[in-house]
């Protein structure tokens, strides 16, 4: 039973993952209309009579995240009686379930009766969530045999402070992204890293702030993150788990902004915009992970580490 759970443990964060993805895909193809204003038929048909490329993308997004809701509901009630005797368990069944209806129904609201950009950048940023509850139930259900045990780690409030505070700006970060998306200011600027050639290239117009705005805040995150995974290369060498954590995370961040400014030199290349969104989702389940692991730790601090 426990490898059964495990296999659709994967199987549904996949699907998850593909849920996320196929919502950008939506937004860069312009597909959101695909299906005309009714939701959940397709032109008020089961069967839509007339096939086009955006309906295509738009239906197909529909169906994997129908799909998605089941095996989540699967997969949430399946850990509960599985391993609920964990105490993330119950919270992370209950949040996965909660996020992706919430996230379905903004995505319902947006086709029948639109949505600003505002709250569709929200979207994305609630995808993203609903995927890192999944992912992180599953890093639950794999633990189990590992017999890793994450309450024996004592972290600084250094790094307590780092892992909190970057998850959240990070969040910051993926709204502004999926701002810039949704307000189709990805090639606002067309250059890089400043927004012209021109002497100083500073933006004039809206849309060329709200790219800027986004470049400033992914420069940070980045320059953050390194500095944390150097404290982690530093201090926590005999701690793996957050180790190893960081120096993903670093390399995810890294290859975030190496497809962020590949994106603006291909002119919107649909692969490099799809892969950008598939980067910000995994570094956000690692640093999600670093969450559930502060959550674990000691109360009391190692001197060392400070």
């Amino acid at each position: 039973m426990q490898r059964a759970l495990k296999w659709f443990a994967v199987m549904t964060t996949i699907i998850m993952l593909f849920v996320l993805i196929g919502g950008a895909l939506v937004t860069k193809t312009e597909s959101g209309a695909g299906c005309g204003a009714s939701w959940p038929l397709c032109h008020g048909e089961l069967i839509p009579s007339k096939i086009t490329f955006e309906l295509i993308i738009e239906l197909s997004h529909r169906l994997v995240s129908g799909a998605a809701g089941i095996t989540v509901l699967i997969l949430a009630i399946w850990s509960v009686r599985a391993i609920g005797h964990i105490r993330e368990t119950k919270w992370l069944a209950i949040m996965s379930v909660f996020f992706l209806i919430l996230q379905a129904l903004i995505g319902a609201a947006a086709v029948v009766w639109g949505q600003s950009d505002a709250v569709m950048a929200l979207h994305f940023g609630i995808s993203l969530i609903s995927f890192a509850t999944v992912l992180l139930l599953t890093l639950l259900i794999f633990e189990v045999d590992k017999k890793f045990d994450a309450n024996t780690l004592v972290i600084s409030r250094t790094m307590k402070f780092h892992m909190i505070g970057i998850i959240i700006y990070s969040y910051i970060v993926v709204y502004s992204g999926a701002y810039v998306r949704h307000k189709g200011a990805s090639l606002a600027c067309p250059s890089w890293p400043l927004c012209s050639n021109k002497p100083f290239g500073l933006p004039t117009t809206f849309h060329e702030w709200v790219q800027m705005g986004h470049r400033f805040a992914a420069a940070l995150i980045f320059v953050w993150i390194a500095y944390a995974t150097w404290e982690a290369i530093k201090h926590y060498k005999n701690k793996r788990v957050i180790y190893w954590g960081w120096i993903i995370a670093f390399i995810l961040v890294s290859l975030q902004a190496i497809s962020g400014a590949l994106v603006v030199f291909s002119k919107l290349n649909l692969y490099i915009a799809l892969a950008h969104a598939f980067f910000i989702a995994c570094l956000f389940g690692v640093l999600s992970y670093f969450l559930l692991l502060l959550g674990r730790s000691k109360d009391n601090i190692d001197k060392d580490l400070e």
